[in-house]
């Protein structure tokens, strides 16, 4: 008989389920907000904001022409969670399947979000990782990697 899931395991399996509603090519990311009596209150994925149709929007992700690509425009999964949820997000624990950008931190910040589970840290050492861990740290939001999450769907 197989073993349950642990509280880390089942929220960042839904974290990365969510992951697979994104249409991003490259970069699929998930986000799920959890409460401090282990009950979901915002889901999230990367994706454009309503009413901005992948035909009128590029999926490029050409660094160099910004403007003709998706960095503008998309709404990453940890602010789509934020977002999403009609609750307070005080004291929460947010699951997350890439480490956010310092963007989302500082929403992550604000919403009150008490600590950031991971999976990837592809990131890891840009400035823009750096920058979001120096605000995460001074605001004493604690953040941990699952390390080898594995989900199987079938």
């Amino acid at each position: 008989m197989k073993a349950k899931l642990n509280w880390d395991q089942y929220f960042m399996g839904v974290a990365k389920l969510s992951s697979l509603r994104s249409k991003d090519p490259n970069t699929k990311v998930g986000a799920c907000i959890v409460n401090q009596r282990n009950r979901i209150v915002g889901v999230g994925y990367n994706g454009f904001p309503y009413g901005c149709e992948d035909d009128i929007f590029p999926w490029n992700n050409n660094k160099e022409d910004y403007y003709n690509s998706k960095y503008p425009f998309v709404v990453h999964a940890e602010m789509n969670a934020i977002l999403n949820s009609t609750v307070s997000l005080e004291g929460c624990v947010l699951y997350v399947s890439l480490f956010p950008c310092h963007e989302c931190c500082k929403s992550i910040i604000q919403a009150g979000i008490k600590e950031i589970v991971y999976c990837e840290d592809k990131y890891n050492g840009t400035d823009s990782d750096l920058a979001g861990k120096k605000m995460l740290d001074a605001a004493k939001i604690k953040y941990r990697k699952i390390e080898d999450f594995e989900i199987i769907i079938k």
